[in-house]
């Protein structure tokens, strides 16, 4: 039986504490336990101290004793008040879910994609951007050889954000039967571009490796930009392949008095849904008779539904493990223009909106007045002060993390943050569900984690029904620090056993390369701080073809101009020296300064570990603390932060004290990357480099927990 006290019972809670092999037995059941049962401890214990002292009543009692008697076994049971409020749930101060990590891959290069082949080994399969898949056992071990390699076909770049390049994969559901695999990449055809949908069979030699020679076209659409390529291929409970193509790009979908989205005749900014089933000979593909617009002479066959501007990340719902309750929705994230993320289900024949609709208001004012477009609503959107580029999610309908089932989970790919809807069971309408990163003793566990790289690509189900998200610290096919995280729940797991399940055999004809994490970071001994020295980058030039105000190029900003762009608001001073008492006073309010701000700004790139103080007033002693790495201004995320770690602030700033250390973005919210974290200092040293810190740009928060400071010339 599964108690709800197991962690007290195991002495569990603190991660600290030897693992224990037995529950902690009261002092009299002890006894009674020794004397009729003892003789069942070598099959319950499998080696360690116990086993040593079985013979030994008092000695086997002793080490069975918990710490908190309140806790042993069976008094727990009836101890009113630890049962008072059994099965009551009660949300944290700040009203969020925590959660937890697990490593699951790493090493990669912009992995875009997971997906399971549904055959019953339980292996997945992980696409770069670039064009390579590998597969990995359930084991988490990865097969050599690649299981696709169509690098000198796809067409992607170094830039970082380029949104071109390998973008999606789907397995037939009767993979185990057809062997066949669809794929989605960005090609140049004669000097165009153009997006392409191939098929793909499993080799007749190796069932870890597509057969490259395979290849069958399945189609083809022309990509006017080198943006809003869209990328999700998957299977409908129908059997049938859905394409998720994107507006064509540039900004505002500029293609006509419609745009691209709101043309029917158009492939582009579409649900496209074909039937591919049955197409070793005739047609590479057939029209579904029930496809809504089949006898429209001005639209396309292909077309399920339009109003699409960029759909990143879409996914089938699996239903109630239960009930079934949800079964076959399909739900994706649609990229936004300049001010909404929105989140739709995807229904025959509707119309999303774009561009008369940017989430729920309006983009274009003459075509959202138009109310025979009849376009539908998101169920969901968040403003771009949350996040610039939503990724869409999964609901979860997996085993070990029941408190999750029926959380439709999703994130931002510019902000990093984790996000969660949860659906009215009355309304079936859906609202924000809080979820965050563990925090205390909650994830220090072996082999959870709570942070993880900002860029969120991708998010990821296993055949078990167990969510994955993808995510990387540099957004670039060439950079190889992706991660692949599955997604914890540790309040509550399912019982022992009740997930098992027995992966069929995979036979291997390559090596292959077992699972290794990424170091855990810990906090070093506080006397010894080392300076963490970033890696530097080489940076690229911008995309010649196609424009956009979105995402692609809030990203090339942020990692291009910060260097030289301090001014995060127009009327924000940066403070980078601290000023002479008497320069303070003589310049205590903005009009009586007459020195601009771009004459206050640094004459020479500022060294790795500069910081400087942003506010809103002209107060150089006191802002939200950025600091520069690598050729980036970014902020400090508030997490330990303390006065020790303000003090070498302030006194890499010229003040000789530290007055306060700001937490919860008191100085405003920042607009570059965080790229500090967990930053522990001592006081003494010179810069927060120096001080004890997560990797850099590694964060589990957002910039609502940006740090600040007040410096002064005199003792607090």
């Amino acid at each position: 039986e599964c108690s709800p006290y197991a962690a007290h019972l195991y002495d569990a809670e603190d991660p600290t504490t030897p693992v224990r092999q037995l529950p902690g037995l009261c002092d009299e059941y002890c006894v009674e336990f020794w004397s009729k049962c003892k003789t069942t401890v070598r099959a319950l214990v499998k080696e360690g101290e116990l086993l040593e002292t079985v013979s030994n009543r008092r000695q086997f009692c002793d080490i069975l004793q918990l710490q908190d008697l309140d806790y042993c076994f069976p008094r727990v049971l009836s101890n009113s008040n630890l049962t008072r409020n059994l099965g009551a749930v009660v949300a944290d101060p700040d009203g969020c879910l925590q959660l937890c990590l697990e490593e699951t891959a790493n090493g990669l290069r912009n992995p875009v994609a997971m997906v399971h082949a549904n055959d019953g080994t339980h292996r997945f399969f992980i696409a770069e951007q670039i064009g390579m898949v590998w597969a990995y056992l359930p084991n988490r071990a990865r097969v050599e050889r690649p299981f696709l390699n169509i690098t000198e076909a796809v067409l992607t770049s170094p830039w970082e954000g380029d949104e071109r390049g390998f973008l999606g994969l789907a397995f037939h559901p009767k993979f185990k039967h057809t062997g066949k695999v669809y794929v989605y990449y960005s090609v140049e055809v004669n000097l165009e571009e153009k997006i392409r949908i191939s098929e793909f069979r499993i080799s007749s030699h190796d069932m870890n490796m597509l057969d490259h020679s395979s290849e069958r076209i399945i189609l083809e659409v022309d990509e006017p930009a080198s943006n809003h390529n869209g990328g999700q291929l998957l299977f409908g409970n129908d059997g049938y392949l859905y394409i998720f193509t994107g507006d064509g790009g540039m900004a505002g979908d500029p293609f006509g008095k419609y745009g691209n989205a709101l043309n029917k005749s158009a492939l582009l900014g579409k649900v496209l849904r074909i039937d591919i089933n049955n197409n070793n000979r005739g047609p590479l593909y057939k029209i579904p008779p029930d496809n809504p617009f089949i006898q429209d002479p001005d639209a396309r066959p292909e077309v399920y539904a339009y109003g699409v501007r960029n759909m990143w990340r879409c996914s089938v719902d699996r239903g109630d493990p239960q009930t079934k309750e949800g079964n076959g929705r399909i739900f994706c994230g649609d990229v936004g223009q300049n001010k909404f993320e929105e989140i739709d289900i995807v229904e025959k024949g509707r119309n999303y909106g774009w561009k008369a609709r940017e989430g729920f208001s309006c983009y274009d004012k003459k075509l959202c007045g138009n109310s025979s477009l009849n376009g539908v609503l998101p169920i969901f959107a968040y403003p771009h002060s949350v996040g610039k580029s939503v990724t869409g999610g999964y609901v979860y309908r997996g085993c070990e993390s029941p408190n999750l089932n029926g959380l439709y989970i999703f994130g931002d790919f510019m902000s990093g943050r984790l996000m969660a809807l949860a659906e009215g069971s009355r309304t079936g309408s859906w609202y924000d569900y809080k979820i965050c990163m563990g925090r205390g003793q909650t994830c220090l566990f072996p082999g959870l984690l709570n942070k993880y790289y900002r860029y969120i690509i991708s998010f990821a189900e296993d055949e078990a029904g167990e969510l994955y998200f993808l995510s990387t610290r540099i957004p670039t096919s060439t950079s190889a620090t992706g991660v692949v995280y599955k997604i914890v729940d540790p309040s509550r797991r399912a019982p022992p056993g009740a997930c098992r399940y027995n992966p069929l055999p995979v036979k291997v004809k390559s090596r292959l390369i077992s699972f290794v994490p990424k170091p855990k970071w810990t906090p070093r001994p506080r006397k010894r701080p080392t300076k963490n020295k970033p890696k530097s980058r080489q940076r690229t030039n911008l995309p010649r073809k196609g424009s956009s105000p979105d995402w692609f190029l809030e990203l090339l900003q942020t990692l291009e101009k910060l260097q030289t762009e301090w001014d995060t608001a127009p009327d924000q001073y940066v403070a980078t020296s601290a000023p002479r008492p008497e320069e303070r006073h003589a310049h205590s309010g903005r009009k009586q300064s007459n020195v601009g701000p771009a004459s206050r700004r640094s004459e020479s790139t500022p060294t790795n570990g500069a910081v400087r103080l942003v506010n809103e007033h002209d107060r150089a002693d006191r802002g939200r603390v950025e600091i520069y790495i690598d050729g980036v201004w970014g902020t400090v995320c508030d997490d330990l932060w303390n006065r020790q770690s303000a003090a070498v602030v302030c006194h890499q700033l010229g003040f000789p004290f530290a007055i306060e250390a700001y937490r919860r973005a008191e100085f405003g919210r920042g607009s570059g990357p965080i790229l500090l974290d967990d930053v522990e200092c001592d006081g003494s040293e010179k810069n927060l480099l120096q001080c004890h810190h997560s990797e850099i740009g590694e964060t589990n928060c957002s910039h609502h927990e940006d740090a600040g400071v007040m410096c002064g010339h005199t003792e607090p």
